[in-house]
């Protein structure tokens, strides 16, 4: 099925956490790698190419210098975190918009719902992960439309 996506050019992307082997082979269009993966450029080697190659970051000095094999960085937690106790202090936007002047996409993660995540892309985030208020929320599917619609807007 997702080999028939890719022909008919498909939005939708599937990226694996961490397992190269995995995302290589379930024909991902990429991997995340986190702290504890190999390096960016060992996945992109892997992975080929046109693969999305993602890694974590926490502070936006890290993606100034990230290795020119990453697609992307998800940069966390910019606001409180809504599903875990953080073990971090949030960043909050100025961090955000420093991170995206690196000129590599950057996704932002914590706290962010509706009322949050437009802030965020005109912070300069090319989009947004989000667990909490999906997990949270008494209504998931209304709440990633509002998601959607928030970042539509």
């Amino acid at each position: 099925m997702l080999s028939a996506q890719r022909e008919r050019g498909s939005a939708s992307r599937l990226i694996v956490n961490r397992r190269v082997d995995i995302a290589l082979s379930a024909e991902a269009h990429g991997v995340h790698l986190g702290f504890d993966a190999m390096s960016p450029e060992q996945a992109r080697c892997l992975m080929g190419p046109d693969a999305l190659v993602g890694v974590s970051a926490h502070h936006p000095d890290e993606i100034r210098h990230l290795h020119p094999a990453t697609s992307y960085a998800h940069l966390a937690p910019i606001h409180a975190p809504l599903s875990k106790k953080s073990e971090r202090h949030p960043l909050g936007l100025a961090a955000l918009r420093e991170a995206s002047r690196h000129g590599i996409p950057v996704l932002a993660q914590g706290g962010i719902d509706p009322s949050t995540a437009r802030a965020a892309t005109e912070a300069g985030a090319a989009g947004i992960a989000v667990t909490g208020a999906i997990l949270r929320a008494g209504d998931p599917e209304k709440i990633a439309r509002s998601l959607r619609e928030a970042l539509d807007a």
